[in-house]
């Protein structure tokens, strides 16, 4: 059993880890704030990269007053032509100064922002390893959060079982069947699943083929990495359905006992059909 959205929250930046804002196990809501990482080297960048967008702002303004200055001695033939041309490229070279400052602002900022963490989603908090003043690299794991509102179950089918049930698709069975899930305790889960997929080959070890299902989960009950087993429903006309080790082999023939109406045992031969698994 997968959750729907189960994703891990790593760091992007390095620093001590100087807050955690949320609990192992606790339900968080998208946006919330998780960690907060120190930020005060970051919150420098910035300010030093602002500072270089205010330089090189003035540096242009500058540029631009020369390159007037410039136009009008030329248009008196006071200075060559050639000044003019190089105060142009110096209004250029200035432009493209703040371009280059505008962007390591831009990088300072997204920097400082990857110093406070928000759920990416609502979900429930996994493990956190990682406690109040560790030092933590760019890509450190500091939890997991899943999405457990919906879950999936992977099952697998043996190769007989998916002629079954594509036989019974294209006999009219809808091919988002029901499923029931026995949980790991033996009980039935509440709630019913549709198969929403499958894998597009058979493994080739096991022979089987697996199918996804997906279950409702209000209750929170299911959670990430459970198992269980998947039961599905067939339907088949004008049969009786008997335990396989109520049936005896003798040579080619499969044979029961049954009570007659004189209350009497007896063996009698039959052709069994669909074997079931149970």
């Amino acid at each position: 059993i997968q959750a729907v959205k189960n994703v891990e929250v790593r760091a992007r930046v390095q620093g001590f880890l100087e807050k955690i804002l949320v609990d192992e196990g606790h339900e968080v809501k998208k946006g919330q704030p998780m960690f907060q990482i120190n930020d005060l080297e970051y919150k420098t960048e910035l300010a030093k990269a602002l500072a270089a967008v205010s330089n090189a702002m003035a540096e242009a303004k500058a540029a631009e007053l020369e390159l007037g200055r410039t136009k009008i001695l030329v248009e008196k033939n006071v200075i060559a032509k050639t000044e003019y041309e190089l105060a142009v490229s110096k209004v250029s070279a200035a432009k493209a100064k703040i371009d280059e400052a505008l962007s390591a602002q831009t990088s300072a900022e997204t920097k400082l922002s990857y110093t406070f963490i928000r759920a990416p989603f609502d979900g429930i908090i996994d493990r956190i390893p990682l406690k109040m003043g560790s030092l933590i690299d760019p890509g450190a794991l500091l939890t997991t959060i899943s999405d457990v509102h919906n879950v999936f179950a992977y099952f697998n089918i043996s190769e007989n079982e998916y002629l079954q049930y594509r036989k019974a698709v294209s006999k009219g069975l809808k091919e988002d069947r029901p499923v029931n899930l026995v949980l790991a305790d033996g009980t039935q889960y509440g709630y019913t699943g549709k198969i929403e997929t499958s894998d597009g080959e058979f493994n080739e070890n096991t022979g089987a083929i697996a199918f996804r299902a997906r279950f409702p989960n209000p209750n929170k009950l299911l959670k990430h990495g459970a198992s269980g087993k998947a039961r599905l429903t067939t339907s088949v006309e004008n049969a009786i359905i008997i335990p396989q080790k109520a049936t005896f082999e003798i040579q080619d023939k499969t044979f029961v006992f049954i009570v007659d109406k004189d209350n009497i045992i007896q063996m009698r031969a039959f052709k069994p059909g669909r074997r079931v698994a149970q």
